[in-house]
């Protein structure tokens, strides 16, 4: 646990000095710093522009050797995340790398939905749609995107962790 306590006091240092405009996140109290918040920005030219998707990310006591546990909780159609807010991302996972942030992680899912991966996926149904209708996944994405993560959406989160 102070191997974990020293890294996340480190990154949040570190996040205090990098600003970015997509992407805002940090511990959702002082007293509790293993729970995170994260906001992204729905990025430029992607059905989600325009929206604000709330994550939280629970950080495991052996971080950064276990990934933490990153769930949406602002509703969002995308292959790679579940009804429930999972997230289908391989550095979750097999993938994870004491290299990597919570900040390098919240890029990599900035990145996940500009280039959704229809192989990689949480929901079948939604990555059927994503190969066989493209057009009109897009046009539910961002259907969803103004339904659930444009303005003042609070009432339409999943359940926390």
């Amino acid at each position: 646990v102070i191997m974990a306590i020293r890294r996340i006091m480190k990154e949040i240092e570190l996040n205090a000095k990098q600003t970015s405009e997509e992407i805002t996140l940090g511990p959702i109290s002082k007293t509790n710093i293993l729970d995170w918040s994260i906001t992204l920005l729905g990025p430029k030219n992607t059905p989600y522009e325009g929206g604000i998707f709330n994550l939280s990310a629970h950080i495991p006591s052996n971080y950064p050797f276990s990934p933490p546990r990153i769930r949406f909780l602002t509703k969002i159609f995308h292959v790679g995340v579940s009804q429930g807010g999972d997230i289908c991302k391989d550095i979750l996972k097999d993938r994870w790398s004491p290299a990597l942030t919570i900040m390098k992680t919240a890029l990599n899912i900035v990145c996940m939905l500009e280039f959704p991966d229809p192989e990689d996926f949480k929901e079948i149904a939604i990555a059927e749609l994503y190969r066989s209708n493209k057009s009109k996944y897009e046009a539910t994405a961002r259907e969803w995107t103004k339904k659930y993560a444009v303005q003042n959406c609070s009432l339409y989160y999943f359940t926390a962790i």
